[in-house]
């Protein structure tokens, strides 16, 4: 099977597809007998309790940092949906106790085709860039990637800069407008709401555990940087409604932009920065913003940016990225917008649907969909898997109900180094969880977030789910009697719905 880009100058023309994601499982499932034994004890490992977290008063050590260059992790494992849950404030008798990871557990999922995808699409994916490392650094001005952050854009600045951004860059026609219209329009729509209603839903931890993920996620790149540079500039790609504006607090950056296809979400993104800065104390250095509403799957960013020789140490791109995979074009753009701007060193980070984990449900399904209550996949056509364009709705209860495409990740991978870019990290949420919780300040984070529910429900709470079976990996466990209560977990409906996700990271090479 091979891919084959025909490319010009400076952009790939063409794209030629021979052969689809359907071949490559295929292909992959000729070939898993003679891995079973390697894959079973694989299993093994993987299946200890990971989804539940037992009180038995032990602590465990810090992870190590991640150190390799990510080709290992891709060998290993071949999401936009707004999770943004505030980390406030919360009463401490709400809190599971989380103390100890040597019994935390997962559902039973069933067997992971990545495996499979390691073994047939690495060797036989050829996609030549058209425009060589070499090239493409030529148009980065590392002067811009000093260590001094480079002044304070007005507010009045920030709007007057909005007017003059409603045209796109590319042509588009009524029908390619059509998907990114709806996007817009849907997380327009979603209403604000506080911590009272949002621990009234049904994916309240579902959301904080999603939350805890990013959080993590991003406090670990931003150390990574922060150990070359202190004033640290940051593009928020996908911002919403602001979601990781307390992160980037948090975090101690300079400066940060923040780009959103909802003109909705990027009016709250900014409301909610100026009311940040306005309650922060005096003696505060809160970071400068920018708000800029674009599509940026379309429309090049460096053209709108009030500095325009602006560059970033970080690329944050959380539950976007796949929606920019209905053609090439929008992909490469997005990568482009994304990377362009970084400086050496720099970093792409993001969180996105694992395809295969959403092929393999779906080919597990006897229909074109699969999911539970809370959520809902659903594809056009069961079998046929583009590389582009291979469209599926996804419904998440009261957050998310609009149609996304599969990231292919191998190929995300090629694209990505048109722009130097390599991959130096990628996990599944459910890795990523198994990892970072041994670390005691993530796992009281984990706590402080209210990620995990409490496992029996006490007299002045009820959990999430009324469904026995929801709970069973949590009452085996209370059962065992090794672990002291409460138990800290999620219902196995919302792992079911998390672990469809993986977490990435890219560093600007060049």
């Amino acid at each position: 099977m091979n891919y084959l880009f025909s490319h010009g100058k400076d952009i790939y023309k063409t794209i030629i597809f021979v052969g689809s994601m359907a071949e490559l499982l295929d292909s992959g499932k000729k070939k898993r007998k003679k891995f079973e034994e390697a894959d079973s004890a694989t299993a093994k490992d993987s299946q200890a309790d990971s989804s539940i977290i037992a009180n038995d008063g032990k602590t465990s050590s810090t992870c190590d940092e991640d150190k390799g260059d990510g080709s290992d992790l891709d060998d290993k494992r071949l999401k936009k949906m707004k999770f943004e849950s505030e980390s406030e404030e919360v009463p401490a008798d709400k809190m599971a106790s989380v103390t100890d990871t040597a019994s935390l557990g997962v559902p039973e999922a069933g067997k992971n085709l990545l495996e499979e995808a390691k073994r047939d699409a690495s060797p036989d994916l050829e996609i030549k860039p058209a425009v060589t490392v070499e090239e493409n650094k030529a148009t980065i001005n590392k002067e811009h990637c000093d260590t001094t952050e480079k002044g304070d854009a007005s507010a009045v600045d920030s709007r007057r800069a909005r007017k003059r951004r409603g045209d796109s860059d590319l042509d588009q026609s009524p029908t390619k407008k059509r998907h990114t219209e709806t996007v817009a329009a849907h997380y327009n729509k979603l209403e604000e709401v506080g911590l009272e209603q949002r621990s009234m839903s049904r994916i309240f931890y579902l959301r904080n555990f999603n939350n805890w993920i990013k959080s993590v996620l991003i406090g670990e790149f931003l150390e990574r940087v922060r150990q070359r540079k202190q004033s640290i500039a940051v593009l928020d790609l996908g911002c919403g409604k602001g979601g990781d504006l307390l992160k980037w607090r948090k975090g101690r950056i300079s400066r940060l932009v923040c780009t959103d296809i909802a003109d909705v979400s990027v009016q709250q993104c900014e409301s909610r920065y100026y009311d940040m800065k306005n309650r922060g104390r005096q003696s505060e250095r809160i970071f400068s913003a920018e708000f800029i509403t674009a599509d940026s799957t379309k429309e090049l960013l460096s053209k709108k940016y009030n500095d325009r020789n602006i560059h970033f140490d970080i690329c944050s791109c959380q539950f976007v990225y796949h929606y920019s995979f209905e053609t090439y074009e929008q992909a490469d753009m997005m990568l482009r917008n994304a990377c362009e701007r970084l400086c050496h060193g720099g970093y792409f980070i993001g969180t996105t649907p694992d395809s295969y984990e959403l092929v393999k449900r779906l080919e597990a399904s006897e229909t074109d969909s699969f999911g539970n209550e809370i959520y809902t996949v659903k594809f056009q056509k069961k079998g046929d898997y583009p590389l582009f364009g291979c469209k599926y709705d996804f419904n998440l209860e009261g957050v998310v109900n609009v149609p996304e495409f599969l990231v292919y990740f191998p190929l995300l991978v090629e694209m990505a180094k048109k722009y130097g870019m390599k991959l130096v990290y990628k996990k599944t949420f459910r890795e990523f969880y198994e990892e970072k919780v041994k670390n005691e300040e993530h796992k009281i984070l984990l706590q402080q977030m209210l990620a995990l529910e409490k496992y029996p429900a006490d007299e002045s709470s009820r959990l999430v789910s009324n469904k026995k079976e929801d709970y069973e990996h949590a009452e085996m466990l209370k059962n065992g009697g090794k672990a002291k209560l409460p138990l800290g977990t999620l219902s196995k409906s919302e792992w079911e719905a998390t672990s469809i996700y993986l977490i990435f990271a890219f560093e600007k090479q060049q």
